[in-house]
């Protein structure tokens, strides 16, 4: 995967100074919270079965596609964050969740720039290369035999 990029320059004017109010929407905060999941080895895909196949339905109509297997709460000063994913096999569980957790918090403390709360991880299924290969060529057999 390609490295995050590097924390682009900002004007040397004195932060705070300007009268005004920020707010981060949700979506800003879900799309870090992503990256930062998808960045940790072992990671195959955020959400869980149900949630990614209604997202390639959404990309089969060219309907916009929210993050799938990610949910954040953002309040004023505070934020949550919830992620689902799919592991790939052979990384132990606990440790993947634990390091996703530590990427999260670090991309959104310190992107966002809100205190973050918590961050839940959902192991939701575990990818096994090359089983789902299997399971439909059994299908399709089993499909093709019964149409002769």
């Amino acid at each position: 995967m390609d490295p995050l990029p590097t924390e682009p320059p900002l004007p040397s004017t004195a932060m705070g100074s300007a009268p005004g109010r920020t707010v981060i929407a949700d979506p800003a905060a879900v799309r870090i919270a992503a990256v930062a999941a998808r960045s940790v080895p072992g990671v195959y895909a955020l959400g869980g079965g149900a949630g990614r196949a209604l997202g390639a339905l959404r990309d089969a109509v060219g309907a916009a596609e929210p993050v799938q297997g990610v949910r954040v709460e953002v309040g004023q000063t505070q934020v949550a964050v919830d992620v689902s994913l799919v592991a790939e096999y052979g990384y132990p569980l606990h440790r993947l969740a634990d390091a996703v957790r530590g990427a999260v918090y670090q991309a959104v403390s310190d992107l966002v720039g809100l205190e973050v709360i918590e961050v839940n991880v959902e192991v939701s299924d575990v990818h096994v290369p090359g089983l789902n290969d299997v399971r439909s060529s059994e299908k399709t057999r089993a499909l093709g035999s019964t149409q002769l």
